[in-house]
């Protein structure tokens, strides 16, 4: 399967709209526990700022990502960081431990993800990560459908990512050879400092740079969004949060 062409990324717009992925990536470093020494993949490595976290333990990282604009400013930082496909990793069994943040869900080939992910792990590697899980940004998804419909665009219902269930989820790592699978979702409503259009700006302008939408309109559809949302996802002080919904993971390799 192709790469999902509803995932294409702008590194300033994800800095400037996007920092609090990132930033909300500490609990799943505390899960990962990277040890000095130790060689971790990170799949969907983004920008590489959990990256350089991960790095700053003492083990080697490689990252890999879809996005070359993205794998540039990650390979500023000193990171070394691979244009690659993370729907067919090129990897043997030569990592400690695989972490993904925030990534997951973009990656339609989901078997072939982790397929790719058990080949890249020595026995008794560890996977560790979290991804948007079901009812993920559902009523952001539900505004943003209503004023596409409207305008008169094509409204896709399946194709622009995987947000799974518990079952789905460890029904397919289970297949790919895991064992020792724990899977939570966890409502995080989060706070959105460029409020719903920045947010539609960073994570849904691919999808509709995709369908040939032009800039103005996509501000203007962000725009009719966010009215759409103003009673759901704004808050009393005038602020707006997401309806995230995220899905942590932790899994091994048998030996």
């Amino acid at each position: 399967m192709s790469v999902n062409d509803a995932s294409r990324w702008n590194p300033a717009d994800y800095a400037a709209n996007a920092a609090f992925v990132p930033a909300m990536g500490a609990p799943v470093l505390e899960l990962l526990a990277p040890q000095a020494g130790e060689r971790i993949l990170d799949i969907g490595c983004g920008d590489g700022v959990l990256t350089k976290k991960i790095i700053a333990t003492g083990a080697e990282v490689i990252g890999v990502d879809a996005s070359p604009e993205m794998v540039a400013t990650a390979r500023a930082k000193g990171i070394d960081a691979r244009v690659q496909d993370c729907q067919a990793l090129a990897f043997g069994p030569d990592f400690d431990a695989a972490f993904s943040n925030a990534a997951l869900h973009w990656m339609l080939d989901k078997q072939g993800v982790a397929c790719g992910a058990f080949a890249a792990l020595k026995p008794g590697g560890r996977f560790v990560g979290e991804m948007g899980g079901e009812g993920n940004v559902a009523a952001i998804w539900v505004a943003i459908r209503a004023e596409l419909a409207a305008r008169g665009h094509e409204v896709r219902s399946t194709g622009t990512h995987w947000y799974p269930s518990i079952a789905d989820f460890t029904d397919t790592y289970q297949a790919a050879g895991f064992t020792d699978i724990e899977a939570r979702l966890i409502p995080r409503p989060t706070s959105l400092p460029t409020g719903i259009t920045g947010w539609i700006k960073t994570f849904r302008s691919g999808l509709m740079n995709t369908e040939q939408i032009s800039e103005s309109e996509q501000s203007a559809i962000a725009e009719g969004a966010e009215r759409r949302l103003e009673g759901r996802l704004r808050q009393s002080d005038g602020s707006w949060i997401a309806d995230y919904v995220r899905l942590r993971f932790s899994m091994r390799k048998p030996t």
